[in-house]
């Protein structure tokens, strides 16, 4: 009897290990998905590595896609919450909205609308901000980067107010095209991100 007890136990505490694990979900551009480096050496596998350094069981899935506009992973993000069920979204997407001209108004739009859907889904969101050149224009790049800070506050989320701070404008931090960070940096990356991260997991 005392032998199934203990075996009970044992059963019941991996349960509880199991539930406790979660998915964390990245929905991105190309900064997200490693363009021009092996996926390998970007910071999403870069957080799957700190996790299991850290004593995390949670699996990270990056669903970011080079080139996808926040309209783009709004289109796509209802599947994604459907088949990997994520207890954390991070959401990765506005800079190539801003690198069309496209409305900061309908970028703030199409945000929302994923965190609500995440939130629905039973997921918590962690957003990370992004902020164009100077060359767009002051008003442009202000009204641009307003819309994570606006979104934060409205949504009461956590989030990164410039996911590439310290690496944007830093020649050797980038690739050749001044757009994508070099892997150099995808470790300061994932530093500006582990901070506000890991208190959600």
């Amino acid at each position: 009897m005392r032998v199934w007890l203990v075996s009970a136990g044992l059963a019941m505490l991996c349960l509880a290990q199991g539930a406790a694990a979660g998915t964390v979900l990245v929905v991105g551009d190309s900064i997200s998905a490693a363009f021009g480096l092996d996926t390998r050496q970007g910071w999403v596998a870069l957080l799957q590595q700190r996790l299991e350094t850290e004593g995390f069981d949670d699996k990270v899935v990056n669903a970011s896609i080079s080139g996808d506009t926040s309209a783009g992973g709004q289109a796509r993000l209802p599947a994604l919450l459907a088949e990997h069920k994520p207890s954390l979204v991070i959401l990765e997407l506005g800079g190539n909205d801003g690198l069309r001209g496209q409305q900061p108004a309908q970028l703030q739009q199409n945000l929302a609308s994923m965190v609500d859907r995440s939130r629905e889904a039973g997921a918590k969101v962690l957003l990370l901000g992004m902020q164009l050149p100077p060359n767009y224009g002051a008003r442009y790049t202000q009204a641009f980067a307003g819309v994570y800070k606006q979104l934060a506050f409205d949504k009461k989320l956590p989030w990164v107010p410039f996911f590439l701070e310290g690496v944007g404008g830093v020649p050797e931090l980038m690739q050749a095209d001044g757009i994508h960070p070099a892997q150099g940096a995808q470790g300061k990356l994932l530093e500006n991100v582990w901070p506000t991260l890991k208190p959600l997991l």
